[in-house]
């Protein structure tokens, strides 16, 4: 087992639930996983994340929506842990170079998207150009919203698998 999941399987229950919420914004998913512990090994942890997620309500999506800033954004959400901001701020590396024409257009897109479903645009941004997630966002503004809430549901799901192996990998 590595020391990552060993230390996450160990710790407390309020270590282990804010670890989680760095990983996942929704307070049910975090909290489902720190009593699903302990954790045989990180494909265990995983195939739980993803099963707890899927059986949860839209509205706990949409806290974990929340935790996120704006693709583009310059500062972290108001409700982003700073495990998770530092996190953000790496996987939306494709902003840092944009140009700034770019940047407007995104954040433009940005706004269009929340005023139409009511939630910030989310998007798995690692290994993702700004344009790459602009042309991305305006696609998606064009669904229904029950199909862009299980579009940006199964987005989540991405980033909280990424973050989680981030999570082992630093043994925190």
């Amino acid at each position: 087992m590595s020391e990552g999941l060993e230390k996450l399987n160990n710790a407390p229950h309020e270590t282990a639930e804010a670890r989680f919420l760095d990983c996942c914004g929704s307070q049910a998913w975090a909290r489902k996983m720190t009593e699903m512990r302990p954790f045989a090994d990180s494909t265990a942890l995983v195939k739980q994340a993803n099963q707890i997620w899927q059986n949860l309500e839209p509205e706990n999506w949409l806290e974990a929506f929340d935790a996120h800033p704006k693709i583009g954004a310059r500062q972290a959400a108001p409700k982003q842990q700073a495990q998770s901001a530092d996190w953000s701020h790496g996987e939306q590396s494709g902003t840092r170079t944009a140009a700034d024409s770019v940047l407007d257009a995104l954040a433009e897109a940005n706004r269009l998207y929340e005023e139409k479903f009511g939630y910030i645009f989310i998007v798995c941004a690692t290994g993702k150009s700004a344009e790459e997630m602009l042309e991305i966002c305006c696609k998606r503004v064009c669904n229904t919203a029950d199909v862009e809430l299980c579009i940006a549901a199964e987005e989540q799901r991405k980033i909280t698998e990424i973050r989680l192996k981030k999570l082992l990998e630093a043994g925190n």
